[in-house]
């Protein structure tokens, strides 16, 4: 296990030092100056700015001077906020994408598998034959079946989440107002965007938890299961659940990935202060140094979380071989 994450470890530095090189470059080589922003500045005043940001000279050199930057933990300044270095940007800004995207993963977690749970054991059963799960509790309304779950689902993962949170705001903030639509700071504030970010993976880990599901249900242990008059509350919960959360434990770490990255275009339409506004106003306004700190830190993430999930992987089932 330690060899593995060491190994994993040392093949992600040439994996963002690849991933840092193309940002900086493309940012560097589009047209443009990262500084006058449509307006026209005095020569003298120019240099003195690529002096402070160390954008004298060719792209390569700058992009030499940038990397030797970077391997001693320095991220430079920004060229759009100035006097403000990107190191202290990302402090401030990445704590606020950390709690979005948590509430969204649990949330995709926690209605992805229960929609999903429930589309397996009521497939092919009409809603007066469905599994019995939980005696003692009844449900105030009909239990939505598989199809319809389903039909959710599918909408969850075709519908764009810049189409989605506009018409949840509409519907839930201005019509309803139930939540408020804009802002970061109370509780309230924070369920609208997540409860939006987590929409498509929710749909594709209901997908993924009904499929999974329907085929351990099939399996020999399931029907040795039953046979020893086991209940299905007993038979779903400690024998089948435990072999069907496979696949949503190798889908775990793209997922999380997914929900930081995917929270860029979430902070943008809620006004949200985190890093995703900041990646946005950097790339529009051709800053290299913010820009490539954040695709960075996004990089990093998305390696951590990868490597997490094998080793839970790993952890669930010792039948696999990490590699």
């Amino acid at each position: 296990m330690t060899a593995l994450i060491i190994r994993r470890l040392l093949q992600a530095i040439p994996v963002l030092f690849i991933v840092v090189s193309l940002t900086f470059l493309l940012v560097r080589a589009a047209p443009g100056n990262p500084f006058s922003n449509g307006k026209s500045i005095r020569p003298e005043i120019m240099v003195q700015l690529n002096q402070q940001h160390d954008l004298e000279g060719t792209i390569w050199d700058q992009y030499l001077r940038y990397m030797g930057k970077v391997v001693r933990g320095n991220l430079n300044i920004s060229t759009q906020y100035l006097n403000r270095s990107v190191n202290e940007i990302i402090a401030q800004s990445l704590p606020v994408s950390m709690v979005l995207g948590s509430v969204a993963y649990f949330l995709a977690l926690l209605f992805g598998i229960t929609l999903g749970g429930w589309a397996a054991i009521s497939h092919e059963r009409p809603n007066d034959q469905r599994i019995k799960l939980f005696a003692n509790f009844s449900w105030p309304i009909p239990a939505p079946g598989d199809r319809f779950i389903m039909l959710f689902a599918l909408l969850g993962i075709s519908i764009p989440i810049f189409v989605l949170a506009p018409l949840a705001v509409i519907l839930l903030a201005l019509n309803l107002n139930l939540l408020p639509a804009y802002g970061w700071g109370s509780p309230d504030q924070i369920i609208l965007p997540a409860l939006c970010l987590s929409v498509p993976f929710a749909a594709t880990i209901a997908r993924l938890t009904r499929g999974s599901l329907l085929e351990v249900l099939k399996l020999d242990f399931i029907r040795t299961a039953r046979a020893k008059g086991l209940s299905e509350d007993a038979v779903l919960f400690r024998h089948a659940l435990k072999v069907a959360i496979l696949p949503i434990i190798g889908y775990s770490g793209p997922a999380a990935a997914g929900i930081l990255t995917g929270s860029i275009v979430i902070e943008t339409l809620f006004g949200i202060p985190g890093i995703g506004q900041f990646f946005v106003n950097s790339a529009s306004n051709r800053d290299p140094f913010m820009t490539s700190g954040v695709v960075l830190v996004f990089s990093s993430f998305l390696i951590l979380f990868n490597l997490l999930a094998d080793i839970l992987y790993f952890v669930v089932d010792r039948r696999v071989k990490l590699e």
